[in-house]
């Protein structure tokens, strides 16, 4: 037989495209439209209802950038569709790109209450489902005109309402009251479920040939020029191809509702909340028509903006909730970047969002649903089980760039050894529109075929929003057992998983340690101040909580700022979302995130000013918020330097050792060109460019530096990424740099006794950097106090420390505990690793002899081997400062200010204790000298934070973690006295009483294991 399978293709591809789609709606009616363009920001529904509005025409121009405008929408639906299926049908410019891109809208009836958003794929809003005939349609469309910003990632001013200009960018099309063909409707759909089904099967099995000759006999039955006449007739010659079952060894998917929404990106905060109110109101309209419906929806915080902005959508949630169609999941604020926040911040991601899912929707989240951030660390493992999370779902990692992974299905192991049931969608994609080639791609891509047989599709349009659609759940129900298709069914995530586990629970593969992102790498550097503001707002709201708890327990007048931490706590944790803290938003985000953390950071400030004017009378004090003992150089008040012995989580008066002189102090001597910085443990030479050409740690009678090789060399590359600018660290920006080695001045700026200094100025191409080499009396720390005006063009900074160590691996700090990665390229695995992430320290070490490299604000870090005369050496890199020009045009234009440091001779702990040192600097006041709040006698157990319990009771509740890769013995003592003490789980459920005896509670950790230990302070009285 001749072969005319093309032939018969290409025919039907036309007559979709050009006939049987544009016939979907049969007749059309225009609506009556008129326009009120709300100034400024975006204003509540009963502003726009008491608004005058002007006549506007379909074709006119509206919406200047990130503007609102309200559009009413009249009209009638004519007599003679009475009995048909009518809705009303807007496109106010929709263009080529995506849902969630461009323009969009949210429809009001005419009282003002939501209905459902529009967007290009979604544009339809329901009139009668059978007409009566001579129905009123009176509507209130709010359209943004949201800019589309990316444009193959080149620079643009659209991503700032101060920028975007003034011009109308949308035009209005069209605004009809229509007639929905429904023979024709669901003969598009069996079309498109066939024909994509057939493309996806190999041409020389039967099945493609028999859906090919069903879809060629429609078309014999389909008159193009009476569609609606025909339609009906064509679908039936389509009955037994869609009738016929999927094979009982198909691949089963469990698809579940979804609508991936960026808390912000190319959209501002403020844009997100209306975001996110479309698409709830989409998803609860949806459910209305198919029950069998389940929308998965993570991030708490978007819950609670539509509860604030929004209440009938949320009490529709809420029902949804209840009605079985709404799964909240994630357990999580947002879905927050999983490499830069801080270990407490990550704990309470967890438990704000479960929280607020518990006792607004009374659901027990059960999984961490994190499809779209960076990279993850391996410290999830267990906070999610000490939160009683079972489950943990991902699909990002299918974008490495250069290994695959081999799992889809199996147990993750963090660092401390705990294992949670992890789930990589093989579909590749959390915004599935249930299309044949999608689930082909899953069942083939599965790799636990034969083995297991569940895989997830989450199914909606995302990242700017828009959820499922009707098209979508059709799709979906043709699907449901489909010869040749995987089998599809509608379910909760929490279903999926229990029978994913149940399945291959028992035989899965185990996969230990971080989940390491082959892609994305810039964004531990991009967006510096952004940054910056995590780094101290999350230490700053450590320090306010430790003094305000010491208030309250040594107070019985003192009022906990419960709320405010609340708030301010919120506030941090939606700025570490996936796409905020990483610094790839636009250039409006991160405006706004400098000025927020600016504003957190000022109220911390006197909420801890005020907890420390509660603790009592005192002369100048130094007040620790670090787990360890301190004995360091602070500043007075008055600008003199003091040295200070502080305990930890304590304080010590200033004047009791403001006299206090230390047998060796800080020297600086001038000799032969250089300048030398002396101290009791180290002696660092500084020549006559400003770089360090020799570090001498005195104790172990050793040089640090690499034979022949210069400290602190800033490093300048160029900066092209392939693809994603603010995105990605390509290698290939490692072929070519620059040494900044001319200094314009190098100058001794202190000479002890307290601390010797050396300001060292530098300027090339347009910017500018001040830097001071610090060494204080007593330490071991060398510090580079750093200043820059940052004015170039895609380029990477990078701050070298080459290093005479021979290490095998580095040592990362993360989340409660650290990683280690290799520091050879021997595997793709490796290799992979070129920019990695740590928080205050990461330390590279040889037998007995180890050097760390600290700092206060930044994440991204480089570490390679480096051969010298005489053997191998390391060299680490700290990544400050990038230039992307996408999405923001202006990344990271300005000064920034922050500090690095060199830490020779550090063991784990040291590098531990002096990264707290660096990133909480000893705080000066007037207060009482006090004991430590809480000790621990083993400085292997790290003390993360000290609060009063959420639930107001006036508990003291530590959480602290074994910080060294080993077990630990330890006990924990308080200086106030305590009546009970319990172990908690990570929100302060009670788990178990805890053990004490005459030394206080007792402590026995596991490697890297986290406590969270609850005491109820002795009232007096």
């Amino acid at each position: 037989m001749h072969d005319d399978r093309l032939l018969v293709e290409g025919r039907l591809e036309r007559a979709l495209r050009q006939f049987i789609r544009p016939a979907q709606y049969a007749d059309r009616v225009p609506l009556t439209l008129s326009v009120w363009h709300a100034p400024g920001e975006p204003v509540p529904v009963a502003e726009a209802l008491d608004a005058s509005y002007e006549d506007f025409e379909t074709g006119t121009a509206w919406g200047k950038p990130w503007s609102t405008s309200w559009f009413r929408l009249r009209g009638q639906v004519p007599d003679a569709w009475r009995g048909r299926h009518v809705e009303v049908v807007i496109d106010p410019g929709f263009t080529g790109e995506g849902p969630g891109f461009q323009a969009e809208g949210l429809v009001y009836d005419a009282s003002g209450v939501p209905l459902k958003g529009i967007h290009p794929r979604n544009r339809h809003i329901p009139v009668a489902a059978a007409a009566r005939g001579g129905e009123q349609v009176h509507l209130l469309l709010e359209a943004a005109a949201n800019p589309t910003v990316l444009h193959d990632f080149e620079p643009t001013p659209l991503g700032d309402i101060l920028t975007a200009g003034d011009g109308p960018i949308y035009r209005f099309a069209s605004a009809d009251v229509a007639v929905l063909d429904e023979d024709v409707w669901q003969l598009t759909l069996d079309i498109e479920v066939l024909s994509e089904l057939m493309y996806e099967l190999d041409v020389a099995r039967p099945r493609r040939h028999e859906i090919l000759r069903a879809l060629e006999r429609a078309l014999d039955a389909l008159d193009l020029h009476d569609v609606s006449g025909t339609a009906a007739a064509a679908r039936a010659e389509l009955t037994d191809v869609l009738s016929s079952p999927a094979h009982a060894s198909a691949h089963r998917v469990s698809a579940t509702g979804h609508a991936h929404i960026d808390s912000a990106w190319l959209w501002p905060l403020r844009e997100t909340v209306r975001k996110a109110s479309r698409t709830f109101a989409n998803v609860t309209a949806l459910a209305k028509d198919y029950p069998e419906l389940v929308f998965a929806c993570s991030q708490a915080q978007q819950y609670a903006w539509v509860k604030e902005h929004q209440p009938h959508i949320w009490e529709r949630i809420k029902k949804a909730v209840a009605d079985g169609n709404w799964s909240p999941v994630g357990s999580m604020w947002v879905e927050s970047d999983a490499n830069m926040p801080g270990g407490e911040a990550l704990a309470r991601q967890i438990t704000h969002g479960m929280r607020f899912f518990r006792e607004e929707l009374g659901v027990q989240t059960q999984e961490i649903w994190l499809p779209d951030s960076f990279g993850y660390t391996a410290a999830f493992p267990q906070l999610a089980k000490l939160a009683g999370v079972r489950w943990f779902l991902t699909q990002k990692l299918s974008w490495n760039q250069t290994n695959k992974m081999p799992h889809h299905t199996f147990w993750w192991e963090g660092i401390d050894g705990t294992r949670v049931f992890t789930h990589f969608p093989p579909v590749d994609t959390y915004n599935s529109q249930i299309h044949g080639a999608e689930l082909a791609h899953a069942e083939r891509n599965f790799t636990e075929k034969g083995r297991a047989s569940h895989s997830l599709v989450p199914f909606g349009w995302g990242d700017g929003g828009g959820g499922p659609t009707r098209e979508m759940l059709e799709k979906a129900r043709r699907v449901r057992s489909l010869e040749g298709s995987p089998r599809v069914e509608i379910v909760k995530p929490s279903a999926f998983f229990t029978a994913a586990e149940e399945e291959y629970g028992a035989q899965a593969p185990v996969w230990s340690g971080e989940l390491y992102l082959e892609l994305h790498r810039a964004t531990y550097t991009s967006q510096a101040a952004t940054k910056r503001g995590n780094r101290r707002t999350e230490h700053a709201l450590r320090e306010a909580e430790l003094w305000c708890t010491a208030a309250a327990v040594r107070d019985p007048a003192y009022s906990y700022p419960y709320s405010t931490l609340d708030r301010l706590w919120k506030t941090v944790l939606l700025h570490q979302f996936h796409d905020i803290l990483p610094g790839s938003s636009i250039a409006w985000v991160h405006r706004e995130a400098r000025d927020t953390y600016e504003r957190v950071l000022a109220e911390l400030d006197e909420l801890t000013a005020a907890a420390v004017r509660s603790l009592g009378p005192g002369g100048p004090a130094a007040l620790n918020s670090s787990p360890y003992a301190r004995s360091e150089v602070v500043t007075a008040d008055d600008g003199t330097l003091v040295h200070v012995d502080v305990p930890a989580l304590g304080s010590k008066g200033l004047e009791e050792t403001a006299s206090y002189t230390r047998e060796t102090g800080a020297t600086a001597l001038l000799a032969d060109g250089e300048i030398q910085l002396l101290n009791e443990h180290l002696r660092v030479a500084i020549d006559t460019d400003g770089l360090l050409t020799s570090v001498h740690d005195i104790d172990a009678h050793r040089e640090v530096l690499s034979p022949g090789s210069r400290g602190n060399l800033l490093q300048l590359h160029p900066d092209h990424p392939t693809h994603y600018d603010a995105w990605d660290l390509d290698k290939h920006y490692r072929n070519t740099h620059t040494d900044l080695t001319d200094a314009e001045s190098v100058e001794l700026v202190e000479d002890g006794p307290l601390r010797v200094a050396v300001r060292v100025v530098r300027a090339f191409g347009k910017s500018r950097i001040t830097q001071e080499i610090r060494l204080a009396a007593g330490s071991r720390r060398v510090d580079v106090v750093t200043e820059v005006d940052w004015r170039e063009s895609e380029k990477v900074l990078k701050a070298a420390f080459p290093l005479d160590v021979h290490a095998e691996r580095s040592c990362a700090e993360i989340q409660f505990g650290h990683v280690n990665r290799s520091t050879h390229a021997n595997t793709g695995w490796d290799a992979a690793r070129f920019e990695i992430c740590a928080h205050r320290w990461l330390r590279v070490a040889e037998e007995a002899y180890g050097v760390a490299v600290l700092n206060d604000s930044t994440y991204g870090h480089d570490v390679t081997r480096a051969p010298h005369e005489d053997g191998l050496g390391t060299t680490v890199r700290l990544t400050l400062l990038r230039a992307p020009h996408s999405p923001d045009p202006e990344t990271d234009l300005g000064t920034h200010r922050f500090t690095y440091a060199l830490l020779p001779g550090a063991t784990t702990g040291d590098a531990v204790a002096e990264g707290l040192a660096l990133n909480l600097p000893l705080r000066v006041a007037a207060a009482p000298v006090l004991p430590s709040l809480v000790s621990v006698d083993n400085p292997a157990v790290t003390v993360e934070s000290v609060k009063l319990a959420d639930d107001g009771s006036g508990d003291v509740v530590v959480r602290l973690y074994e910080s060294r890769g080993g077990r630990a013995a330890a006990s924990l003592t308080t200086s106030f006295a305590v009546s009970a003490a319990e172990v908690t789980d990570l929100l302060e459920r009670p788990l178990e009483p805890a053990h004490t005896d005459d030394s206080g509670i007792v402590l026995a950790l596991r490697p890297f294991q986290i406590l969270t230990l609850r005491m109820r302070p002795a009232r007096s009285g």
